[in-house]
């Protein structure tokens, strides 16, 4: 009896892929009206990605058929590159009228992506207050919680009453980008408490928010790194995160949006890092030229060319020992292989330890010796099962002599992979370089090379040669 197989799909995705394809039928045909009902019931986060995949020519013109509202919301979830693309065709009011609407840290990453004139004449037309809140963001070094904030928070004095704070909110949530947080301040901008709107509802309307705040305030200062400052909104189960400058007073909050962002780019980082793909900040492969995708991973492919010309020469110094027993050359693909594969789940298993902070306790020397261990076991089990597999392949002959020395050597690339893996990213961290990127191709040098020259030594003794 046959059994169907249901594959469950996402219905919101189902949903996108439907409005980007109507969306395009609809603009051949110039059918203006129909795009406009298609896209009023549509989230913005979904209009941008209907938009994105749009031919270049029909994006602008899409785009223009948004209501203001709505413009500044899809333009904000649009890739950077598409929004340099729609900012160069805007009109001037109509960069006024976007970007002059963007919260202030969404407007400070679009202008890390356009050139510096671009963002000159758009500062010029913005209001004071929208341009003084953009400088200050941008003059925040790129990666910090200074450059990701928004200064769009409320904050409040600690003698305010919950009903006076309640009055203050009706006033202030439309300018502020999250009022679920109300940050308690004294009279210069220190930051005293938190108070949140679930406190402001359970408590009594004449109690004072020094009475109920929560003092203890997890923050974070203007030079945090952003990857620190998604793991404590992570940790916390934090909305949102105050900023404070160095004499602790309160100049903006970092948002958990913002936050999620931080996280993918970083995954995405570490995820072409193990390859050995350099990946700066907005990287995005399906963006890229080919010559650009080229040129990124040539330096790393340069690097494993010529750690495999070495391993070639010293196999061809061997010419001796294989000369008199061709089999062995056969087996070294398996163990620089095999090798190869243990040092990168080692490596992987650490810098990911790195990343989470979950090594921090353990130390690096404590790491490498646990690893170490596991690589004599993990070697062990290897070599016993690879040299009863060599002594029964036909090639061999049942040569016991071949197979010890497959399965000792074996036993000490397991040893030697499992070290360097775990070693190297500390190692790279302490130099101040990305253990990631750095870690992989060294890993395969460090294998290829030892490997290799620990077999033919292996052979040579046990052969007598």
């Amino acid at each position: 009896m046959s059994e169907s197989i249901v594959v469950k799909t996402d219905p919101r995705q189902e949903l996108r892929e439907l409005v980007a394809g109507q969306l395009k039928l609809f603009l051949e045909q110039n059918n203006l009206e129909g795009i406009k009902t298609l896209l009023q019931p549509v989230h913005p986060a979904d209009i941008a990605e209907a938009i994105e995949r749009l031919p270049e020519g029909l994006q602008l013109i899409a785009f223009r058929l948004l209501s203001k509202d709505v413009a500044i919301s899809v333009y904000e979830h649009l890739e950077p590159s598409c929004q340099q693309s729609l900012i160069e065709q805007f009109k001037r009011q109509e960069v006024i009228d976007i970007v002059g609407q963007m919260s202030p840290d969404d407007r400070a990453r679009l202008f890390d992506e356009l050139p510096a004139s671009v963002v000159s004449r758009i500062l010029e037309q913005l209001s004071p207050e929208e341009r003084q809140a953009t400088n200050l963001l941008l003059g925040y070094e790129e990666g910090t919680a200074g450059r990701i904030m928004t200064p769009e928070y409320v904050a409040v004095k600690q003698n305010l009453t919950v009903e006076d704070t309640i009055e203050r909110l009706h006033t202030l949530a439309g300018r502020t980008e999250l009022v679920y947080y109300i940050y308690v301040t004294d009279d210069s901008r220190h930051l005293m408490g938190v108070v949140s709107l679930r406190d402001l509802v359970i408590h009594q309307p004449e109690e004072t928010l020094e009475q109920i705040m929560t003092r203890d305030v997890i923050y974070v200062k203007t030079d945090t790194s952003q990857e620190e400052v998604a793991h404590l909104i992570q940790r916390y189960d934090l909305l949102a995160i105050p900023v404070v400058d160095r004499e602790l007073r309160l100049v903006g909050i970092v948002t958990v949006d913002d936050v999620i962002d931080i996280l993918e780019q970083e995954a995405t980082e570490e995820i072409y890092a193990l390859g050995a793909v350099p990946a700066g900040d907005g990287y995005n492969y399906f963006r890229q030229g080919l010559f650009t995708i080229a040129r990124r991973r040539l330096t790393w492919l340069l690097v494993l060319l010529f750690t495999n010309t070495l391993t070639g020469s010293i196999i061809g110094s061997q010419e001796a020992v294989i000369s008199k027993v061709t089999v062995l050359a056969a087996f070294i693909p398996l163990l620089i292989g095999t090798g190869g594969n243990i040092g990168t789940q080692s490596s992987t298993v650490v810098i990911r330890g790195l990343t989470t902070g979950q090594l921090e306790k353990l130390g690096a020397v404590r790491v490498i010796l646990r690893e170490g261990v596991a690589g004599v076991l993990l070697g062990i089990m290897l070599a016993v099962l690879t040299s009863i597999w060599a002594y029964f392949l036909p090639h061999t002959r049942r040569n016991p002599i071949v197979a010890a020395a497959v399965g000792l050597s074996l036993l000490a690339i397991s040893v030697i992979s499992t070290v360097a893996g775990s070693f190297l990213p500390f190692f790279f961290r302490r130099l101040g370089l990305d253990p990631a990127l750095m870690s992989a191709p060294f890993i395969t040098t460090i294998v290829d090379v030892l490997g290799v020259l620990i077999y033919f030594y292996i052979a040579r003794f046990l052969l007598g040669i």
